[in-house]
């Protein structure tokens, strides 16, 4: 029986007999994502050979006629090229129905225009772009009432050297219907001294008149603030002589106060306690913060000029007269002035005064005593006030209790000394064990060296 023809070798399976489709198989990723692809490619032909049907249709030709059996292909078969365009314009489509164009330049601005215009000036970093924007809003009663706004803006245009702007601004706005405000000026007269152009606020003072705006204590000492702090004294100064006068101005305690501060300043004390006299003239009642100033004044000159105590001691007199009454402070300043100029009866008598007035000495006050006491060898006064004060927990430094204990063993006090010593080693916290084994060698020396 002979054996027929061998039989062939089944076909490889169809997908797996292109490489490509298996090499897509081994990477179904690759695969997948070409699927799109080719599906957009073959709905561009479809539609291309069916748009040729239709034509052919009208002829009376159809496109798979006879007429072709010798072409592979009909004449108008789309190319490769033309799949490629199609599947780019599916592309662009899918895009544009996801996404929004990138905006335009034009449109840019027109959304940036959109925002309020606080928000704007926030964000704008450029001085000429941020003088713009304020100058075109400067009706915007949003951005006028605004303090934060203005100053941010002055202060970023000053800080960009930019003072000529700073001046556009606030000038463009001083000739504006807000510009009748005292309120408003006050507060231009203040950026131009934080801008650093105090002539500018001042000439700003000066030129309310023209611009309707009438003027008070207020706007004088706003601006006075300014040279001040810029330490234009004379001009200061010149201000406050002229304000009743020149701009009929009606000063105020504020108005005083000011200057009297910038007088014990300058270290013109005799000068400042001259105002505190025409202050009491105009009949204006100086305060608390008056009387502070130049306690303040008179106890830094006390040790270099004479009889300033006395002066700060009529204060005293004059603080009770207009209902103030003085505190430990005031007291301890009065009293270490008059030790400092060699007055230490003058200075105890003061401390009497405080009991009488209702005024009870605190440590500070007992400590002042105690040290000057030392030093004037008025060791049983200095005893009583320092043994008062410690029963109260109050303790003057170690270098004063030293002394206190060397002068009272020094007059054969030895029963005081051990009273102080007494209630030094109660002291909570305690002293440290070298400062109590001083404490202890000054008695022990004492007794020894009698």
């Amino acid at each position: 029986m002979g054996s027929g023809p061998p039989t062939p070798p089944p076909p490889a399976h169809p997908r797996l007999a292109s490489p490509l489709l298996a090499r897509d198989r081994a990477r179904p990723d690759a695969f997948l994502g070409a699927i799109p692809k080719l599906c957009a490619a073959f709905d561009a032909v479809a539609l291309t050979m069916i748009a040729a049907g239709l034509s052919r249709s009208q002829s009376g030709r159809h496109p798979f006629s006879s007429a072709h059996a010798h072409s592979p292909h009909p004449a108008d078969f789309p190319t490769i090229a033309a799949c490629r365009a199609a599947v780019s314009a599916s592309k662009g489509t899918r895009r544009r129905r996801g996404q929004p164009s990138p905006p335009t330049p034009a449109a840019a601005v027109a959304k940036e225009e959109e925002q309020p215009v606080l928000v704007r000036i926030k964000h704008e970093r450029d001085p000429e772009r941020l003088y713009e924007l304020f100058r075109a809003n400067a009706h915007n009663r949003l951005l006028v009432e605004n303090r934060f706004a203005f100053e941010d803006t002055v202060a970023r245009l000053a800080g960009a050297r930019r003072n000529d702007l700073v001046e556009e601004i606030l000038e463009q706005h001083k000739a504006l219907p807000q510009g009748r405000r005292e309120g408003f000026v006050i507060r231009i007269i203040g950026l131009y001294g934080k801008a650093g152009m105090p002539d500018h606020a001042l000439r700003t003072f000066q030129e309310m008149e023209m611009y309707g705006c009438a003027r008070t204590a207020k706007s004088l000492n706003a601006t006075m603030k300014v040279l001040l702090r810029t330490r234009m004294f004379d001009e200061a100064l010149r201000l406050f002589d002229e304000g009743p006068e020149k701009y009929g101005v009606e000063l105020d305690d504020i108005s005083y106060n000011t200057v009297v501060k910038m007088l014990c300043d300058m270290g013109e004390l005799r000068a400042a306690y001259r105002v505190l006299k025409e202050m009491e003239k105009a009949c204006v009642l100086p305060d608390v913060i008056t009387y502070t100033i130049l306690m303040a004044a008179f106890y830094i000159s006390m040790a270099n000029v004479r009889g300033m105590g006395w002066q700060a001691n009529d204060l005293v007199q004059k603080m009770y007269a207009a209902g103030i009454k003085p505190d430990e402070i005031t007291y301890n300043l009065i009293i270490k002035g008059f030790f400092m100029m060699g007055e230490h009866e003058m200075a105890k008598t003061v401390f009497g005064a405080m009991h009488g007035r209702g005024c009870k000495p605190n440590s500070k006050v007992c400590q002042t005593m105690v040290h000057y006491l030392c030093g004037r060898r008025d060791f049983d006064f200095a005893f009583r006030l320092c043994k008062g004060s410690m029963e109260k927990n109050w303790f003057p430094s170690v270098d004063t209790v030293n002394r206190l204990l060397k002068g009272l063993m020094a007059i054969s006090k030895d029963r005081n000394a051990r009273d102080i010593m007494k209630l030094v080693t109660e002291r909570k916290p305690s002293y440290s064990d070298d400062e109590m084994k001083v404490f202890k060698d000054i008695l022990s020396l004492g007794k020894t060296g009698r």
